[in-house]
């Protein structure tokens, strides 16, 4: 009696742990997918979703198990992947090489990608289970991080003239691929656009979607509204492919 009520037990609790995993690996449609994997800013993802929900954008999460299950004609269902700021390291060590080649993949069949600091180095080649969707370059950061500036208020210079200040953490610069969308004041590229195959990638260093609490402690000759409008605008252009005004 007692072995046949431990394996209902057991059989109970094994049909429960598979509901979970399936519930768990199951993604809604939409046409967004936020990663919030390993290595992510939950900072910077709670910032993404403000702006998403804000503008009614709607949008799923993944984390790094999930996306980890995910095969080519599953990612290519959706019509932006969004990959965060944070530690670039780490979200790539949370992934598997196969995971850094189906996005690779999906995005040259036509997904499109929108990667935010830590998101544009993982778009080059970090040797580090990256993407490599920008023709195999390694970006550097920014240059202020060599004088020692881990964050600042940047002043970042538009094609079409207009100068924004936006929070920047740690960002990376993008030369070497893509059309230029917006400059550092060293004039390195702190916004970039372009085609990888079918799919259309756009790269930021700053974070234009931060929050008003990351702003507090510099000043900003901008408004907020500014760089929300901004990040609000690299979100369209990219799941809609559509090129922004460049240099």
């Amino acid at each position: 009696m007692a072995k046949s009520e431990n394996r209902r037990i057991y059989l109970t609790f094994f049909m429960i742990m598979l509901l979970f995993a399936a519930c768990k690996s199951a993604l809604k449609e939409a046409p967004i997918l936020l990663f919030d994997g390993t290595g992510t800013s939950p900072n910077d993802v709670e910032a993404i979703k403000d702006i998403l929900a804000s503008n009614h954008l709607d949008f799923v999460t993944v984390d790094s198990d999930q996306l980890n299950e995910l095969d080519t004609n599953r990612l290519k269902k959706y019509k932006l992947i969004i990959i965060p700021g944070g530690n670039f390291i780490e979200m790539g060590k949370g992934l598997t090489p196969k995971t850094a080649n189906t996005i690779q993949k999906s995005v040259h069949q036509g997904l499109n990608y929108l990667g935010i600091c830590a998101g544009g180095f993982l778009a080059g080649n970090t040797r580090n289970n990256s993407f490599n969707i920008a023709k195999g370059v390694q970006f550097k950061f920014y240059s202020a991080e060599y004088k020692g500036i881990r964050k600042a208020a940047v002043a970042v210079i538009n094609a079409d003239g207009a100068t924004i200040e936006h929070y920047w953490e740690d960002g990376p610069e993008f030369s070497s691929w893509g059309n230029v969308v917006s400059k550092y004041p060293d004039g390195t590229p702190a916004t970039v656009q372009g085609n990888y195959g079918s799919g259309w990638v756009v790269l930021t260093g700053v974070h234009p979607e931060a929050p008003e609490k990351w702003r507090k402690e510099f000043y900003f000759s901008t408004a907020i509204e500014s760089s929300h409008n901004y990040a609000v605008g690299l979100i369209m252009a990219a799941m809609e492919k559509k090129a922004m005004p460049h240099f």
